[in-house]
């Protein structure tokens, strides 16, 4: 099994995937662990209960502790932007989306299912979708409601999977807004990899439910790949079992507009939860990623990694984590860390770690984010060895993503999308014209 730890080198000659490993080894640079002492929080955290410890402020966010949660879309209002929750999405390129117009529009499924694992489908007041965890936002009970229902895959009990579930959804460019929902469930002991595959031009609000039983091991890759136009809002929600393991990998790389928002909880202790993410945003895109892990049961953990690149004028990307640990979470461990990498001057990178701990029996909590430009020192070790500063700047920015990218897991997947960031560096002449010194 290759190490996990190594950084994607794919397509670089050998001399060159050598310095890539020196460059972002442990401890190096952007690529540094969590710090030994925790960061002091650098956005606002929302609203504490009595006696809990919080990071970053006294403003709330529009995440606080306890938040409203509701299947009706009406309990959450039509938002106008002036909201928490809302102030950093484009409102106008989401209003056919918050409109909710009924609709019957589909997006095109292709599947592979391993052997033990079933697709079917569940009408709308299926018991299954009333144990399910509710909606955050109007999107999210919108797209509940529309859906008239959800497409299940069912992984059996102790099921070991040979190969991953890969579902496709392709958009086909109708102006109809798309509803869907898929509840993923796991069985007690087993072991398998969902890839959600999104592509084409659509308008799709969608929600995802993954239920990992007892001592399962669930891996969920969600790339979104939509092609120029496509507006895609999405709630994801993991219900992790007793000492069971779910891990999500979100890669968003095209789309006119994709805001997806990510819950976790705990139905038994000892369960972790790994969120891993890598988005690039380019002209005009606007990429939003949510977080919101809530430990309420003693002895689980959480891992939380972000990283994302822009450039061009009027790119964006905002994310928001939030971290809640309950007075009954005792013995949690959980880190959250955000990075940005700003390529070209017009983009703009919102972060905001939170932190909300009500009790001081945890093994460790900690957050940390960090958005800035090329470090000069990197780029100057590089080209001072004899590397032209175009394929520093791809170095760079191939070591940034790799140590998320290669957590997928899959080598055609990654390598795909390695492929897709680096077309994407090469359509920017603006990127090889920054000078680099190395006297």
């Amino acid at each position: 099994m290759p190490d996990q730890n190594a950084p994607t080198t794919t397509g670089l000659t050998t001399e060159s995937a050598t310095l890539a490993g020196e460059l972002f080894g442990d401890g190096v640079g952007t690529q540094a662990g969590p710090p030994a002492v925790p960061a002091a929080g650098t956005g606002t955290a929302g609203q504490a209960a009595p006696g809990a410890h919080s990071h970053g402020g006294s403003t709330p966010t529009g995440s606080p502790a306890e938040r409203f949660t509701s299947i009706d879309p009406d309990a959450f209002g039509v938002p106008t932007g002036r909201e928490e929750t809302w102030r950093f999405t484009p409102m106008k390129r989401l209003r056919p989306l918050l409109d909710g117009a009924p609709s019957d529009a589909h997006l095109t499924w292709t599947t592979d299912l391993p052997e033990g694992v079933e697709l079917t489908s569940v009408e709308a007041g299926d018991p299954l979708l009333k144990g399910l965890p509710e909606p955050v936002d109007r999107l999210a009970a919108l797209a509940r409601q529309r859906s008239g229902g959800a497409a299940v895959v069912r992984v059996a009990k102790e099921a070991q999977l040979d190969r991953p579930v890969t579902l496709g959804l392709a958009g086909s460019g109708s102006e109809d807004v798309v509803w869907g929902h898929l509840v993923i469930e796991v069985g007690a002991f087993a072991k398998a990899t969902i890839v959600l595959d999104h592509s084409g031009l659509a308008r799709y609000a969608g929600g995802v439910s993954v239920l990992v039983g007892d001592s399962a091991q669930v891996k969920l890759v969600s790339v979104q790949d939509w092609a120029p136009g496509a507006v895609h809002g999405g709630q994801y929600d993991a219900v992790v079992g007793r000492d069971a393991t779910f891990t999500q990998v979100v890669v968003t790389l095209g789309g006119d507009l994709v805001r997806l928002v990510s819950n976790v909880q705990y139905a038994g202790p000892g369960g972790s939860a790994e969120l891993f993410g890598v988005y690039f945003s380019d002209e005009t895109q606007h990429q939003e990623h949510r977080l919101w892990v809530d430990h309420a049961v003693p002895n689980c953990s959480s891992d939380v990694l972000y990283k994302g690149a822009l450039q061009g004028e009027g790119a964006r990307t905002v994310w928001i984590g939030d971290v809640r640990i309950r007075p009954a979470a005792t013995g949690t461990e959980t880190y959250e860390l955000n990075r940005n990498l700003v390529l070209t001057d017009g983009a703009r990178a919102d972060s905001v770690p939170n932190l909300e701990i009500e009790t001081g029996e945890i093994v460790g909590a900690g957050h940390a984010s960090a958005t800035g430009r090329f470090d000069d020192e990197q780029l100057f070790y590089l080209c001072s060895r004899g590397i032209d500063a175009e394929t520093a700047r791809r170095l760079v920015v191939r070591g940034f993503f790799a140590d998320v990218v290669q957590r997928i897991g899959l080598d055609a997947l990654q390598d795909r999308l390695m492929a897709a960031i680096d077309e994407r560096l090469g359509a920017l002449p603006a990127l090889d014209e920054q000078p680099v010194e190395v006297a």
